[in-house]
């Protein structure tokens, strides 16, 4: 784990700066191959040598300003902000709730649920069966997805879990699918930042370095665009879910022994 000094800080060697530097910019290159990832990548590493909250709070400015880019690119803002406005409110709100949870705790319990998280996500996306949900059940389900999704990312700092699934059992097209997961992991982030914020656990040195942490995140961002011109993106995705699973078994395992 980072040392904290005697304000409550992170001490920051140089060796670790590096971590962070090359954690983002790793989780760029998976965003920019598959349109999602950087939060869940950086939470999953971070989550390795510092606790939960301070990885989240290292994670928000490069979150922020890679899933603007990505809500911004899509063609239906409108339409899909029409569509799923409920699903944010709740996240936005189960968020901010769920947060009190990551800034509080003491036990390490986040660092566990963040890996259970992690392998739940991976291996839900690796073995289950692409699911449909009627166009009907869209007022029911969304504000439950939201605010599920919203504790847990409040929780653990991983944004997927269930949104990305029912999002993408939404029978959206493609563009609109990376658009509406943009716009989900952009409301995450922000409601993460205000939920840190109000528990006490969003310090001015995370936010700066996390400003520092943007470039990386987006030259990795720029070559996972070009990479995926080049290699099999299924084939990409599923060692990334593999990868993904591994760590999270790890943090699990970490916490129990």
């Amino acid at each position: 784990m980072l040392p904290r000094n005697d304000e409550g800080m992170f001490d920051l060697s140089s060796t670790s700066l590096l971590l962070i530097v090359l954690t983002f910019f790793l989780a760029g290159i998976v965003k920019g191959i598959t349109g999602m990832g950087l939060p869940t990548v950086a939470m999953g590493i971070l989550g390795t040598i510092m606790p939960p909250a301070g990885a989240a709070a290292l994670l928000l400015v490069p979150s922020f300003v890679t899933n603007v880019l990505q809500l911004l690119s899509g063609p239906s803002f409108a339409a899909l902000a029409l569509r799923l406005w409920a699903m944010m409110l709740t996240i936005l709100l189960g968020t901010i709730a769920g947060s009190w949870l990551m800034a509080n705790d003491t036990a390490g319990w986040t660092t566990m649920g963040l890996g259970a998280a992690l392998m739940i996500y991976a291996g839900f996306s690796l073995f289950a069966r692409q699911l449909s949900v009627p166009r009907h059940l869209e007022p029911f389900l969304s504000p439950l997805v939201g605010v599920v999704t919203g504790v847990i990312t409040g929780a653990t700092g991983v944004f997927v879990i269930p949104a990305v699934p029912y999002l993408q059992s939404l029978g959206l097209t493609k563009d609109d699918l990376i658009q509406a997961l943009g716009l989900s992991f952009t409301v995450s982030t922000v409601a993460l930042a205000i939920g840190l914020t109000s528990g006490g656990a969003l310090q001015l040195d995370s936010l700066s370095t996390s400003a520092l942490a943007l470039a990386p995140a987006l030259l990795g961002m720029w070559c996972g665009q070009k990479i995926r011109n080049a290699i099999s993106p299924a084939t990409f995705r599923r060692w990334f879910l593999i990868c993904l699973l591994l760590l999270g078994l790890e943090l699990v395992l970490k916490q129990i022994f």
